[in-house]
């Protein structure tokens, strides 16, 4: 009984414990199953929130997009319709320009309609005037057309040379101001000494017993002296002076030089004479050889040849139309810079040949070639420029003008020579040009007085009015003008100037 019961309490224990573990594991199992749950609960619960919220979004989205939508779709419909009555109105307006084309091309037609019938009267009418104007004035068609264009014909001459005029004056002024411009310019820098040419000079002595010992003992002093400068002595009745005549400027000088040293020393014999001679003349020649280099330096022209400024040294001893020509050459090669500077030719060029252009007046030549051949011939055998070598040789027009810088030479030559008081002219010549100028004018028909005045630098010609009316006076002087340039060589320009008037008298008794 003990040993069952002993059997039966143990495993009656472990029955026990084992439900009571059963129940507990059965009430944790719940537990969690309902923990599961609620969580599962919970779960949905929030996925169903989150859902809500998901669509409510997509709903918020979808409104938004539709209500985009809708306004994107409100603005095309707007454009569109601003478009289609842009259209509209475009074409009301072609249907208006296409109704106001049709009324104007039937009133062009009509009106063309009308101007042919119009046109048709008037060709009927002009045919009928014609012929009654044919009956009237007694001419032709033909004729009466022949008279109206000579009419026409003179009244276009008429037109045509007051055209012509205006033309002249206006070129004539824009050209004669600029010209002055740069012949002001020009000679403003200008301040040259005047000489005078003569191929004699007087040397004055103390008394006229000086006389005697230039003569010397059966004389030999006069010889010697005559002898070893190659000039001419001349001792004559004049009181207290004795002249020396020779063409050569230099030899001039070298003479002249020497009796004032000889006069001055008092002594007068042979060998004294030849000294003093010496020693002047290697004065001369220096004095040569500084002013062809002054001059050089003071138009800052280099790399001349030593043959070349002894040329232009010599120069300042000759004289022309009394001008001392190395003065000239100088002036002339200022103008010629100037010029060349404002027309845009080549200064150095200009001026080179214009100083050279008379540099064969400084040299002896055994032929009859003149200063402008000798010159250039010099030129050349220097290498100087071809432009500078034709300056020289065409600046009195024995060669063609090969340069814009010839041309200036040539002018600027013609300015020098003929500024006031530059050059001296002899009477007979003087009056000879003016009476050359006179004739020229004389020969033409309707002439009737011709005056040279203002030293011939202007022509003054009176025409008979009945001969030569005023468009006839303008091709007049021109001519007249033409002919002085073809015949006659001068400085500067010659005014020629028509005087026509009409002078009608009547007395009252």
């Amino acid at each position: 009984m003990n040993i069952v019961l002993l059997i039966i309490l143990p495993l009656g224990g472990v029955i026990i414990g084992w439900l009571i573990r059963f129940i507990y594991a059965k009430n944790q199992l719940n537990s969690s199953e309902q923990q599961a749950l609620r969580l599962k609960e919970s779960a949905a619960a929030e996925a169903e929130n989150t859902k809500k919220e998901i669509l409510l979004e997509a709903q918020d989205k979808i409104l938004e997009d539709r209500r985009q939508l809708e306004r994107e779709q409100r603005e095309q419909r707007s454009e569109i319709q601003r478009y289609e009555k842009r259209i509209q109105q475009k074409e009301d307006n072609l249907d208006r320009k296409t109704s106001d084309l049709d009324r104007r091309q039937s009133k062009i037609n009509r009106r063309i309609e009308e101007l042919d019938i119009r046109e048709k009267k008037l060709s009927e009418e002009e045919q009928r005037w014609k012929h009654e104007l044919e009956r009237i004035s007694g001419y032709t068609a033909e004729e009466a057309k022949k008279v109206l264009m000579q009419g026409l014909e003179n009244e276009a001459r008429h037109d045509a040379q007051a055209l012509i005029n205006k033309i002249e004056q206006e070129a004539q002024a824009t050209a004669e101001k600029r010209a002055r411009d740069i012949l002001i310019t020009t000679i403003q820098r200008l301040a040259t000494d005047v000489t005078s040419e003569m191929t004699v000079t007087s040397v004055s002595l103390p008394s006229d017993e000086m006389k005697g010992r230039i003569i010397g003992r059966e004389g030999r002093n006069i010889r010697t002296l005559e002898t070893l400068t190659g000039v001419d002595i001349i001792i004559d009745d004049t009181p207290e002076a004795v002249v020396i005549s020779c063409f050569d400027p230099i030899r001039k000088t070298i003479a002249k030089t020497a009796l004032e040293r000889l006069i001055q020393d008092g002594r007068i014999h042979p060998a004294r004479i030849e000294e003093v001679v010496q020693k002047v003349a290697e004065e001369i020649s220096r004095i040569i050889q500084e002013e062809g280099e002054r001059v050089l330096f003071d138009l800052g022209i280099h790399n001349m040849r030593p043959e070349g400024v002894r040329a232009l040294g010599r120069l300042y001893f000759r004289t022309s139309y009394g001008q001392n020509v190395l003065a000239h050459s100088k002036e002339v090669a200022i103008i010629a810079a100037t010029i060349a500077r404002e027309v845009g030719a080549d200064v150095e060029i200009a001026k080179r040949g214009a100083l050279l252009h008379d540099i064969g007046k400084g040299m002896e030549s055994d032929g009859d070639a003149g200063h402008a051949e000798v010159g250039a011939e010099l030129a050349r055998r220097m290498g100087e420029d071809p432009r500078v070598v034709n300056a020289i040789a065409a600046h009195h027009d024995d060669e063609e003008i090969i340069s814009p810088e010839g041309v200036i030479v040539q002018l600027s030559d013609a300015i020098s020579a003929a500024r006031p008081g530059a050059r001296r002219e002899t009477l007979d010549n003087y009056i000879k040009r003016l009476e050359n100028l006179e004739k020229i004018a004389l020969k033409f028909e309707g002439v009737e007085k011709v005056f040279a005045i203002q030293a011939g630098r202007e022509l003054r010609i009176m025409v008979n009015h009945d001969k030569v009316n005023d468009m006839q006076a303008r091709e007049l002087a021109k001519d007249i003008a033409r002919d002085i340039e073809d015949q006659l060589k001068f400085p500067g320009r010659i005014r020629v100037t028509i005087i026509r008037e009409t002078r009608v008298v009547e007395y009252a008794r």
